[in-house]
């Protein structure tokens, strides 16, 4: 039985010709005669044509995919130079108390971080009064413990906000904490420092950052200073 015209769904047309794949190749004429609106204006064309011009528009928004990670890699490439570079300067440091300065400086200078700061504490004996150790509260010791990645966002008036040397009118506007541990980044254990990233940008550490670059960079800081335990 003849299913009515009337009851002719846009699905039921949809299906039978994707079920039907040889429809076109024997009604060719019916392909040339289809005509569709293009994106480009009011006028009509050919269903070939506006064929053509998805996959034009689907052409394009892959190259500006490949850009995209092209971009991305070679900023990639970038920062992971200098954070080998940074690393470096770390291993060279005779002297354990020096530690800490050469961290904040490299970060500055190498990594373009506007201000940065450092803060240590149970350490051993002869570095207990160093500058580095002061200022840390319970507070913020207990906060840093609990963060098993990198913390990334706007300035709330954060204590270690406090450590940055910053211009009395120009604080900073987004932060990224990344705290000091013995062991892996990711593994919930006790901190012995924060390391304080700070940009007066309030979009260089935004919350929606990646943080796997941090994440190293926390990991790389605490091997570090452990000598200073």
């Amino acid at each position: 039985m003849t299913t009515p015209i009337a009851s002719i769904s846009e699905e039921h047309i949809v299906q039978f010709l994707t079920s039907t794949p040889g429809f076109f190749e024997r009604h060719a004429e019916v392909l040339a005669s289809v005509q569709l609106v293009s994106v480009h204006g009011a006028r009509a064309v050919s269903l070939q044509e506006r064929q053509a011009e998805m996959l034009r528009e689907k052409i394009r928004g892959l190259e500006q995919r490949i850009m995209e990670m092209l971009r991305n890699g070679s900023e990639n490439a970038t920062i992971a130079h200098k954070v080998h570079q940074w690393s470096g300067a770390l291993l060279q440091v005779k002297d354990p108390f020096d530690l800490p300065q050469t961290m904040v400086h490299g970060l500055r200078t190498l990594l373009d971080v506007p201000q940065a700061a450092v803060r240590v504490w149970n350490v051993a004996a002869p570095y207990a009064d160093a500058p580095f150790t002061r200022d840390a509260s319970e507070d913020v010791r207990t906060f840093t413990s609990s963060l098993t990645l990198p913390f990334c966002g706007p300035n709330l008036g954060f204590e270690p906000a406090g450590w940055l040397a910053q211009e009395a009118d120009r604080p900073a506007q987004s932060l990224a904490l990344l705290p000091l541990r013995a062991c892996a980044m990711d593994v919930p254990s006790p901190a012995f420092g924060l390391l304080v990233l700070g940009a007066q940008d309030p979009q260089r550490f935004d919350a929606t950052m990646g943080t796997d670059f941090l994440a190293r960079m926390a990991e790389l800081a605490s091997a570090a200073l452990l000598r200073l335990m």
